[in-house]
């Protein structure tokens, strides 16, 4: 699967929209997230750092609380005025409770029913005092207990007495509740300033791909140079390329089909005019004999006329629709065959003797596009049959070279002088043996000939023929074209 087709996979059914809305999206919302991310870490963090802030407060009330036991006529007293109780809850936003208990469990003072210490709670190591804290429900509501263990002794006894001391959450939460809204107010500003600025960076950014297209949006139609790569991104530069390249064949198949246009215009010129001369001639005729050869002659020219046009078209077809039909596996030798049935009866007609050696199919098979190996083969065979003289031989060969397909056609014709060999590819080109040969050909089967050989990736020589008279064609397929073809015949 190409790229092209990956992509429009991937987008069916929906536009890609704007590269400055995706760039923001992908730049914003995973930003937001870490934010938020990081808000909820930093959140725990402070609600960590006020249980360890009330913890402290609520501590010192537990010590204040512990200084006022005491022990009397052995047993443990705690000696707590309202005045303390009320300098305990002035303190802190929430109520305080409290509850000492002796050493032997008994309720010694404060509320009876605080919840008692947790068997699983573990010592604090934070502070130098044997106290726990915890957290439980009293009367509905959750409290924050410290549960300090307290030695108390006289004269008489020694133990160890407890004292707990709780207080509601409510100054707890309220902390928490200030500690987040500062810390989301913050983020959402952090948040805010870095979108702002991303944004202008990606305006920033954008801004020479906006004026590559005002480039190309403001250029002539007829403007196809280069653009300057550096107006873009070091990351852009490889689409500039492309761009330029695809701008580059445009102008290349532009100048190709001006080229066209006036090879056609100028060698059609002849023919009409010899037509238009011809009819006039006819007009003037009044002798049916000669009124006939002149209408024969018209016919004759008609025929050349025809031929060319046809070779034109071949070749336009050609250089600008090459790359429209996929490579399939096509076997040489059966085109050979094809092209030797279609023109044995001009050959016969001409008392030439045309001959064909092939091997075996799959021996001979490349990729290629059928319909333009057969118009190779065709122009060779019949270009043959053209300039070789009456009586003469014309020799179609396809076969296997070590790890090459070779295609050859010889004649007994006049040849090619070594002088002329380089030029005859060249378009209407005609070398002097070939014009007193053939003075009606159209110096384009050669052309046709090399044209289609490039398309296929392969190398054509011109030689002499084994007798050494006449003309040999050799064309050669690559090693890589045949490895591929055979697998792919094997796989079919």
């Amino acid at each position: 699967m190409t790229l092209r087709a990956s992509l429009l996979q991937i987008t069916a059914g929906r536009p890609l929209g704007s590269l400055r809305g995706q760039l923001l999206r992908w730049l914003i919302l995973p930003l937001v997230l870490l934010v938020a991310l990081n808000a909820v870490s930093l959140y725990r963090d402070a609600l960590e750092a006020a249980d360890v802030a009330y913890d402290r407060s609520l501590l010192s009330s537990t010590r204040a609380l512990a200084e006022r036991v005491s022990v009397q006529d052995g047993k443990v007293v705690a000696n707590v005025p309202y005045v303390a109780l009320d300098s305990f809850e002035t303190d802190t936003l929430g109520r305080i409770y409290y509850k000492v208990t002796g050493l032997q469990g008994e309720t010694v003072s404060g509320y009876d029913d605080l919840p008692p210490v947790p068997k699983n709670v573990p010592r604090t190591d934070l502070y130098p005092a044997l106290v726990r804290f915890y957290h439980a429900t009293y009367n509905g509501e959750r409290v924050r207990i410290a549960a300090l263990l307290q030695p108390v002794y006289d004269d008489s006894m020694r133990g160890i007495a407890l004292i707990q001391v709780g207080e509601t959450l409510d100054a707890r939460q309220a902390l928490s509740r200030d500690i987040l809204f500062s810390t989301l107010l913050r983020q959402a500003l952090l948040v805010l300033a870095v979108a702002a600025m991303v944004w202008f960076a990606v305006r920033l950014v954008l801004r020479p791909l906006m004026l590559l297209k005002n480039e190309v949006e403001t250029r002539a139609l007829s403007d196809l140079s280069n653009i300057d790569p550096a107006l873009v991104h070091k990351e852009v530069r490889p689409l500039v390329a492309a761009m330029n390249g695809a701008m580059a064949r445009t102008q290349d198949l532009i100048a190709s089909q001006r080229r066209f246009i006036a090879d056609a215009s100028h060698q059609l010129r002849t023919p009409l005019a010899v037509l238009k001369t011809q009819a006039e001639l006819a007009l003037r005729e009044n002798d049916p004999a000669a009124m006939r050869a002149i209408v024969g002659s018209i016919a004759g020219t008609t025929d050349g006329a025809i031929h060319l046009a046809n070779r034109l078209l071949t070749l336009a077809r050609i250089e600008h629709g090459s790359g429209s039909t996929p490579d399939a596996p096509v076997s040489l030798a059966e085109v050979a065959r094809q092209v030797g049935l279609e023109l044995a009866l001009p050959a016969v007609q001409k008392g030439i003797d045309l001959a064909l050696e092939a091997d075996a199919d799959d021996l001979t098979t490349v990729p290629g596009q059928a319909l333009l190996l057969h118009e190779m083969v065709s122009n060779l065979v019949d270009n043959a049959i053209r300039y070789t003289p009456a009586g003469g031989s014309v020799l179609l060969q396809v076969g296997r070279e070590g790890n090459q397909v070779a295609l050859a056609v010889s004649d007994s014709g006049p040849g090619i002088a070594a002088a002329d060999m380089d030029k005859v590819f060249m378009p209407f080109y005609r070398a002097q043996a070939t014009l007193e040969a053939n003075p009606g050909g159209t110096g384009l089967g050669l052309a046709i000939v090399r044209d289609i050989a490039n398309l296929h990736g392969a190398g054509i020589t011109l030689g002499q023929s084994g007798d050494g008279h006449g003309l040999s064609v050799r064309v050669i397929f690559p090693a890589p074209a045949i490895v591929e073809a055979s697998s792919a015949l094997k796989a079919n």
